[in-house]
């Protein structure tokens, strides 16, 4: 598994949906050149780069004693040298989520998420992340960044009552980047009435797309015009108790007739949500 894919977005969800429950502040370091920290157990051998070629050993390679950026191994690498660091240090990995770093005593709790060069913090003591800032800077190159306001694409708003996550700025760019900032609004992001099919006998836009798919594309574009703020709302009243929801559709898919499934995820707060056809099985008895 690599390791960008276990940090996944919904980690995020749930740190924020936790801190906004439990009314701590959430903060963010970068580590600087995190990739070079991590050193490798397998040989790794590099070709000497165009103009620093060594003019008597012109056929010879680099042995990498350290992981580089580029290197598959590297992200691999750097994750073992901070973990090792961390439980060195009193905490202890997640048990679900690896990247998920804990330490806490009767009355107090510190989480630390980690993606990738980018690590996440919060504790109901302010004394521990202060703590964690100097543990980390005595080991690593760190910028401190003050408390989380953007991360992955996420803008963050933390707030007495609650926390607000959104991706307005996000939005913003991709209306400018397709010409869509003038566009007239949509009230919904698709269709409610018909369903988008593979539209085979229509003209491709991009190797396998068609025409109506491209509308469907521009209609979510449009939607987004004019919903630039919508986002989570994630309020510091609410439990904290883990719910899911699903809602099923037999034989729901109008292409290959397969039955839809949908989950969604609350923690008091949506962390997490999922659609997907199902395959069933008819059996006979």
């Amino acid at each position: 598994m690599r390791f960008c894919s276990r940090g996944r977005i919904e980690a995020i969800r749930s740190l924020i949906a936790f801190a906004s429950y439990m009314g701590f502040i959430v903060y963010q370091m970068d580590v600087k050149s995190a990739f070079l920290y991590g050193k490798i157990d397998e040989e790794v051998y590099v070709s000497q780069p165009p103009g620093f070629i060594d003019p008597k050993y012109p056929q010879k390679v680099y042995k990498v004693v350290k992981a580089l950026y580029g290197l598959h191994q590297a992200p691999r690498a750097w994750y073992a040298t901070l973990s090792t660091f961390l439980l060195k240090n009193g905490y202890r990995r997640g048990t679900i989520d690896k990247t998920l770093f804990i330490k806490k005593d009767k009355h107090d709790i510190i989480l630390v998420q980690v993606y990738v060069d980018d690590i996440i913090f919060g504790s109901t003591k302010k004394s521990w992340c202060d703590e964690f800032e100097a543990l980390m800077q005595s080991r690593f190159q760190m910028s401190s960044m003050g408390e989380l306001t953007f991360f992955l694409g996420l803008q963050v708003k933390q707030k007495e009552d609650g926390i607000f996550i959104s991706q307005d700025k996000y939005v913003a760019e991709i209306l400018k980047k397709f010409d869509f900032v003038s566009v007239k609004t949509a009230s919904t992001p698709i269709k409610t009435q018909k369903p988008l099919v593979k539209d085979e006998e229509a003209s491709d836009v991009d190797v396998t797309p068609k025409t109506s798919h491209l509308s469907a594309v521009k209609r979510i574009f449009r939607y987004l015009k004019g919903k630039p703020k919508l986002g989570l709302w994630y309020p510091r009243v609410s439990s904290f108790d883990l719910e899911a929801y699903s809602n099923s559709n037999y034989a729901g898919a109008n292409l290959d007739r397969k039955s839809t499934q949908e989950f969604n995820f609350f923690s008091g707060r949506l962390i997490s949500w999922q659609f997907k056809n199902r395959q069933l099985w008819l059996l006979s008895i």
